[in-house]
């Protein structure tokens, strides 16, 4: 049973936007997001159906979010780690649900997963693990990142991949806000991946 104030198409507050209300740069951001190769994990059913409330936002952030993703130097299981993290200190339901079953096919082990998602202690992980899950608790947690975690982190990445690992973060942490304001709910059924409340 949805809220009241959900729309049962969209699965949020916004209904789907139809593609001939859209301009030409909107009717590509638009296709783009209904190609099945077009890199979104949920098409118009997620952030990508909301941004197109925007159409020139749309236009203007897809770039970046497609660089940040897909194309930046870092491996996607590095990607798909930092992805999750942000998901978990957000508490982003929807985005957990979309980037677990990812991460896992990307090859972040069950027990990255694990500690990301319970809040446990990243003893025992792969360094670089440690490094993406302390800098993002930190910077989420405590709005402040020390500077062992710093150093630790711009001698692993370097200070392009710090930017674009950072920049990353905040662009799901972006993400994570509009899925939240429109109350973005999660698909039905047993094997939706879900985070624990808290």
């Amino acid at each position: 049973m949805l809220p009241a104030d959900i729309d049962p198409e969209s699965r949020c507050r916004l209904p789907l936007v139809k593609r001939e209300a859209l301009d030409d740069a909107g009717k590509k951001t638009f296709d783009a997001h209904t190609d099945p190769k077009g890199g979104t994990i949920r098409g118009l059913k997620g952030p990508g159906g909301i941004g197109l409330h925007s159409p020139a936002l749309s236009h203007l952030t897809r770039p970046v979010g497609r660089y940040l993703r897909f194309e930046a130097p870092e491996s996607p299981r590095i990607r798909e780690t930092a992805i999750l993290i942000t998901a978990r200190m957000c508490d982003s339901r929807f985005e957990w649900a979309a980037h677990e079953p990812e991460a896992l096919s990307v090859g972040v082990p069950a027990k990255v997963i694990d500690v990301i998602k319970h809040h446990k202690r990243v003893t025992g992980l792969d360094d670089t693990d440690q490094i993406i899950i302390t800098l993002a608790r930190e910077a989420f947690g405590k709005r402040k990142v020390t500077s062992k975690t710093y150093a630790r982190a711009h001698k692993r990445f370097g200070s392009r991949g710090l930017v674009d690992l950072v920049a990353l973060m905040g662009n799901y942490a972006s993400t994570a806000m509009l899925l939240t304001v429109f109350d973005m709910q999660l698909d039905d059924g047993p094997d939706v991946a879900r985070l624990p409340v808290g």
